[in-house]
């Protein structure tokens, strides 16, 4: 198998449920969110057919918001081990399980009901040995709160080790074509290095959520970070009828990046975050397919100040200072 692809909400839980149903020996989970009803059960079942589980979970968001306290009593109920994620990291983002030692899913989605069945999300599942070690390495190493050395020879990436570096490598090695979907538009550097794609001839293609979805303390870098691409010609659109939170890119029809890392200073710099590099024709020729889908099915951004102010009177959201839009000259008509 060495590379297979996962594709949310086409797949639903079915492909992770049947992992872990298939679970002889270990389980080991990392997850930002987890609170899917049936994924709950299923590693419950796993714990009480004599599968070792151990579940890492991500105890509250950025804004100190409790996280996963529900599915917490549950599992250690159970007699499930469950420890909170390496208070190393503002967040642990990460969302991966390795099962029996042999098999790793990398993920941009949470296991929570909304992305299972909602939202637009991917998981790559790898067999190959040195990931799949590499995966248990960094959870053996968080688990009991110790430093983690990155394997530079490998596929993975991680954050907020070698996240910034890789993804801006892989931009800048795109020669024709460039598909990127995102949550977050944030980090400068990734943001010059989309821009300097476009400028030497790459077509990109963004996708991402709408304006009004960021939280209104990152609306300013956010919106800049989509206005500055829009500034030079970059496509930048929204998903239509389906919510977009999945992580990746796709390059020259050849190569992807998917996982968990959203493009913001805070995920490179401050979070736990994991993705994967594939090459496997099968996949990336999968991965094609969906962002032609999604594109075709999708509409520009309207990054004016009228557009922005119009969506952000839409919805209630008084954001034209900070995002230094003139307010005053729309009033006018001018």
């Amino acid at each position: 198998m060495s590379h297979s692809l996962i594709v949310l909400p086409d797949h639903t839980a079915k492909p992770i449920l049947d992992a872990i149903h298939g679970a002889r020996k270990s389980l080991r989970v990392k997850m930002f969110v987890f609170s899917h009803p049936a994924l709950v059960k299923a590693v419950i079942l796993a714990k009480k057919r004599g599968v070792r589980v151990q579940v890492m979970l991500n105890p509250a968001r950025r804004s100190g918001e409790p996280e996963n306290e529900v599915t917490r009593k549950k599992l250690r109920t159970a007699g499930v081990e469950v420890i909170d994620s390496n208070p190393a990291f503002e967040v642990t983002h990460e969302k991966s399980m390795v099962v029996d030692d042999e098999v790793a899913f990398i993920q941009s989605l949470n296991w929570a009901t909304k992305n299972l069945a909602g939202t637009r999300d991917y998981a790559v599942v790898t067999t190959r040995g040195p990931e799949v070690a590499e995966v248990m390495d960094c959870f053996e190493a968080d688990w009991a709160r110790k430093p983690f050395a990155v394997d530079s020879s490998t596929l993975l990436i991680w954050c907020n080790k070698n996240g910034r570096d890789r993804i801006a490598q892989f931009i800048d090695d795109a020669k024709h074509t460039l598909f990127v979907q995102n949550e977050r538009y944030q980090d400068s550097v990734i943001i010059e290095r989309l821009v300097r794609a476009k400028m030497r001839g790459v077509k990109v293609h963004v996708m991402a959520r709408a304006p009004h979805k960021l939280k209104k303390e990152k609306l300013n870098e956010g919106v800049s970070g989509l206005r500055i691409m829009d500034d030079v010609g970059i496509k930048v659109h929204k998903l239509q009828h389906l919510k977009l939170h999945g992580k990746m890119l796709l390059a020259d029809h050849s190569r992807s990046i998917v996982g968990s890392i959203n493009l913001a200073p805070g995920s490179f710099d401050t979070r736990r975050e994991l993705a994967i590099e594939v090459h496997k024709a099968e996949l990336v020729n999968r991965l094609q397919q969906i962002v032609r889908h999604d594109w075709k099915h999708s509409y520009p951004l309207d990054l004016s100040d009228d557009g922005l102010l119009e969506e952000m009177a839409d919805h209630n959201i008084d954001a034209a200072s900070e995002l230094a839009l003139n307010e005053k000259r729309r009033k006018q008509g001018k």
